[in-house]
């Protein structure tokens, strides 16, 4: 357990280098484990986990550093969710999903509108939600003078009810054009539910939404200028960079069942009565177990690392991505996403064969790993990332650009 408390984070200046703030992750990870178990039975919103991640300066990380940001980059963005989601999944989940949103304005908006929200933002220090989710009917977004009107429901909107803003999507009436806009998330009209009831990342505030006649300026609506949207195939990156917030997600929830197991059998476990070893750490098949478990998640972790720095490429030049690169990118992401996701589920499952039946206790909460990567690991199914390589590799096809592939 680590010796700085939330309040000194107050009074400390922000790290200046990736590694400083994967230090500072590792600091709040250490907070957050302390009763991750617990938390996790209770299921209560994360009102003072976000709290937390607010007072670290972690939810700033992406923003501009002259408005009070951390003005670092994606591959350093993804290792702080991998760090945050060894200790819980639920608040790496949350702080990934934020990453994303608060990225939104830049995926699609104009510079202006972009500059605006990341400063505002990092000022603010904003916690970013989304009321976005492919696979229920479009949100119909109507015309009113000036303004823009949203009306329709969403099953599912991770970060909700401890967000301070919600980027919201849906299709204007009589056309097929697609308007994101960001509404502070106390809009009238804007109703989160507690219907979020899953087995696994519990604390992530995921219910469903209705939007009645929630309403924005139209010049809020990202990237359009003159009411009319002004695309670019950058546009279209958001798929690989919300994937590869899964990867990490995924190994970190994996590298902390690993670490939690290993303290166990360090600790805790019992040797077998037959099988001629004092202790568990001696027996031939728990090194083994661990020496293969660790092997794995090094190879996937380094994967994804790779992945995530060939990505940054295409962030650093929005307006030279092209439709060649940015298919292989998403091709390149598939393969981490289908590795970690095999990867992870090996490793939260395994886990109970080198800590013995006593550790399967509620107390202990262990399953909770597995849970919640069982539980994320169904948001698309990763067949379809492996088709996605296997038809790059056999034909050189690259993926058309969806809301999932």
């Amino acid at each position: 357990m680590t010796a700085v408390t939330p309040s000194a984070w107050q009074t400390e200046p922000f790290p200046d280098s990736p590694q400083g703030w994967i230090d500072r992750a590792a600091e709040v990870a250490a907070v957050l484990s302390t009763d991750a178990a617990a938390r996790d039975k209770a299921g209560a919103t994360p009102y003072a986990e976000v709290r937390l991640l607010k007072e670290s300066g972690l939810v700033t990380l992406l923003g501009p550093a002259e408005h009070g940001g951390g003005g670092q980059s994606w591959p350093t963005a993804y290792r702080v969710v991998r760090e945050i989601s060894k200790a819980d999944g639920s608040v790496g989940q949350l702080l990934g999903y934020h990453y994303l949103w608060n990225w939104a304005a830049r995926l699609v908006g104009t510079r202006e509108q972009w500059e605006h929200v990341e400063a505002e933002a990092a000022r603010n220090r904003w916690f970013f939600g989304g009321a976005v989710n492919p696979r229920d009917n479009d949100v119909v977004v109507t015309e009113d003078g000036d303004d823009l009107v949203f009306t329709g429901r969403k099953s599912f909107s991770t970060g909700s009810k401890v967000s301070d803003v919600t980027v919201l999507e849906g299709v204007l009436e009589g056309t097929q054009t697609h308007i994101f806009a960001i509404v502070p998330s106390n809009s009238a009209g804007l109703t989160f539910h507690d219907d979020w009831d899953n087995i696994g990342q519990r604390l992530t505030e995921s219910g469903s939404v209705t939007l009645d006649g929630v309403r924005t300026p139209w010049s809020s609506a990202a990237g359009f200028v003159d009411k009319v949207f002004q695309p670019r195939v950058y546009n279209t990156l958001n798929v690989p960079t919300i994937q590869l917030v899964f990867v990490n997600l995924y190994l970190g929830i994996a590298a902390g069942a690993l670490e939690t197991a290993a303290a166990y059998t360090r600790t805790k476990s019992r040797s077998w009565l037959h099988g001629g070893y004092d202790n568990a750490v001696d027996e031939p098949y728990v090194v083994d177990a661990y020496g293969d478990l660790t092997a794995k998640l090094w190879a996937a972790e380094a994967l994804a690392d790779r992945i995530a720095e060939e990505g940054e490429k295409l962030h650093g030049d929005p307006d030279a991505v092209t439709e060649t690169t940015r298919g292989e990118f998403e091709v390149r992401t598939a393969a981490a996403k289908a590795v970690a996701t095999e990867v992870s589920l090996e490793i939260t499952g395994r886990i109970f064969e080198v800590t013995g039946a006593r550790a399967t206790t509620s107390t202990e909460g262990l399953d909770r790993f597995w849970r919640n990567v069982r539980t994320h690991t169904l948001h698309d199914p990763v067949a379809y990332k492996r088709r996605e390589v296997g038809r790059f590799v056999l034909t050189g096809e690259i993926p058309e650009p969806t809301w999932y592939s």
